[in-house]
């Protein structure tokens, strides 16, 4: 229990240790307001000037309404001078509260705030005092009035023999209001006289009552009652906090059993029980440091001089939450905005989709528009579609309009221009490709000297697998900038057409190796009887001819196995024909008696 207390008591000192106002920006701000109502009020004295010069051209005039007939042609421009004199100063009485208030829109007067209220404001200067001197002395005086014996009520009185109205207290004056105070405030000197010294009295006798012995035991123990609720709102707290680790513990293997996602498991149980207890341990540190917020206020309030913290701590709660509220409130027609702009797009992509959808089947026929081009097709719109819509709901985003979201927004497209130059390059080599149709899933191509079958075409990479199993990525870039061999994009019509080379001597018969090589073509495995292959003769050297052989398969995922046969089957038929596969070469030595002996 000592250690809550403890708790207590720091977070009271954490919140009592407020930090105070620069006195030097303070000075030069009250120097500020003191000039503005010096100059306001001087505003005001020239309107009671010019009233009470309106005033005594108003008496003599109507002294002159007595003059006789005879006169009357002489008296009769002053006349229409009274009647624009009253009109004058009925339009000046009737817009002098309006100009009033338009001054107290300008600034604030000083608050005589002696206790813990404020009792009125002090606009006008008197004589050589400020606004804030007059309020300054205002309060000392009614300050020293509670250190009196006895405060009577009947003390204070207002003395109306001067030409200010003076409210005194015990024969000693205290405070005088003058016309300009009246003005200030939209009454007359008396009434605002009266109003002040009640205020000041109610005042004086509050405090005497607030600063009472009795006061002050039932304060303390009110305090005292915070203190002991809030100790115990804690206790109970903890308990229940024991008594949730307890429960959360005994469920492993009942309730908590871990949390899978199809046959992957995300959390086991005992993750799972630690994620509880940790979040359950945050929730009661969450709740101690709320009962402890909302007890500050109500500790504070109980005493006089403290209920301005009170204040304080509560306003930086209710203040963020007010704010919060209201601009979630204003927000509100932007964000119903927002929502009909992407339930609008979502749609238009959907049927985008089905578009795609009935071309891939061939539901959906458009001349020279392949079905393969439906998907990348369809992905281009979708994020060209995307990025308008993130540009016709950029304006209606909370904060799109201050400097550091526009700088943010600036700073991410900076890093995505210069670190995705290469992702970019091979994105739009991928579109290029998928255009260009050079091959399709499962053709056997060959690629920067990489042969093999297309497995995988995306955007940025092609993914291609050999023979040996050996998976090869190759960037859409570099595909795009090599030569592309496609075995495959033919064979449907008349087929690969498969060659290899021998070499025989001008001694054998030319016909006879022209046969031999298409019988051993016909023999293969995959080889098309019809077109029949054939044999071309590439070539006369010095001591052989060249001949190829041509073949045609619809199978070229298998020329490795193809080819492999044909040379079994051309070695089986030339060794039955008694023909060796060795091209002749002859070598001249001259032996030692100058003679040429050939090899």
């Amino acid at each position: 229990m000592s250690k809550k207390i403890l708790l207590l008591l720091l977070c009271i000192l954490c919140f009592v240790n407020l930090p105070a106002r620069d006195p030097k920006v303070v000075k030069h701000q009250d120097s500020l307001k003191n000039a503005n109502l010096i100059r306001q009020s001087a505003v005001l004295d020239g309107l009671i000037s010019s009233r009470k010069s309106d005033s005594l051209k108003k008496i003599i005039l109507k002294q002159l309404q007595g003059i006789t007939s005879k006169d009357s042609i002489k008296v009769f421009p002053l006349l229409n001078y009274l009647k624009s004199i009253n009109k004058t100063d009925s339009l000046r009485n009737s817009n002098q509260p309006h100009f009033v208030d338009s001054l107290k829109h300008l600034v604030a007067g000083f608050p005589v705030i002696p206790f813990d209220k404020n009792l009125f404001y002090i606009f006008s200067p008197s004589g050589s005092f400020t606004p804030q001197e007059r309020a300054k002395i205002l309060i000392d005086k009614i300050r020293a009035i509670t250190y009196h014996a006895e405060f009577q009520k009947d003390s204070l009185k207002i003395n109306t023999a001067s030409a200010t109205i003076a409210i005194t207290y015990i024969g000693q004056p205290l405070f005088a209001v003058d016309t300009t105070d009246a003005l200030w405030m939209k009454t007359s000197r008396l009434r605002l006289a009266i109003d002040y010294r009640n205020r000041i009295a109610a005042a004086v006798t509050g405090n005497e009552a607030a600063t009472s012995w009795i006061t002050y035991l039932k304060e303390t123990a009110l305090a005292i009652l915070v203190i002991l609720v809030l100790t115990f709102l804690i206790f109970l707290v903890n308990r229940f906090y024991k008594k949730l680790r307890l429960y959360i513990k005994q469920q492993s293997g009942k309730r908590i059993k871990g949390i899978l996602i199809k046959d992957y498991e995300l959390f086991n149980a005992g993750m799972q029980i630690d994620v509880l207890l940790f979040l359950a341990n945050v929730f009661r540190w969450l709740l101690i440091g709320l009962l402890v917020y909302l007890a500050l206020p109500l500790l504070f309030g109980i005493f006089p001089w403290t209920k301005g913290i009170a204040n304080t701590l509560l306003g930086y709660f209710l203040n963020p939450a007010k704010r919060i509220v209201l601009a979630f409130w204003h927000y509100l027609p932007n964000l119903f905005t927002i929502i009909v702009i992407v339930t609008v797009f979502r749609y238009f992509l959907k049927g985008i989709s089905y578009l795609k959808d009935e071309i891939e089947k061939g539901h959906l026929k458009i001349p020279n528009f392949y079905p393969d081009w439906a998907a990348p097709t369809y992905h281009i719109i979708r994020v060209l579609v995307l990025a308008f819509m993130v540009i016709v709901i950029f304006p209606y985003l909370p904060g799109s309009d201050s400097l550091a979201f526009k700088g943010v927004s600036v700073f991410l497209g900076v890093l995505f221009t210069f670190g995705s130059a290469g992702p970019l390059g091979n994105l739009v080599s991928g579109l290029v490709l998928t255009y260009m149709r050079s091959f399709k899933i499962g053709d056997r191509v060959s690629i920067n000297d990489v042969i093999g079958d297309i497995i995988e075409e995306t955007l940025l990479v092609i993914r291609i697998k050999t023979i040996k199993n050996e998976i090869i990525s190759i960037p859409n870039s570099a595909v795009l900038s090599s030569p592309t061999i496609n075995y495959s994009s033919e064979i449907a019509q008349d087929g690969l057409v498969l060659n290899t080379k021998i070499t025989m001597g001008y001694d054998t018969p030319w016909r006879q190796v022209h046969q031999l090589l298409i019988d051993a073509a016909l023999a293969t495995v995959n080889i098309q009887q019809i077109p029949s292959p054939y044999v071309l003769q590439t070539s006369l050297d010095d001591y052989y001819v060249s001949y190829q052989i041509n073949a045609y398969t619809k199978e070229a995922g298998q020329q490795d196995l193809i080819y492999s046969r044909l040379y079994e089957n051309i070695q089986d038929n030339f060794n039955k024909a008694g023909l060796e596969l060795l091209s002749p070469h002859y070598r001249i030595i001259q032996n030692s008696e100058g003679k040429i002996d050939k090899l």
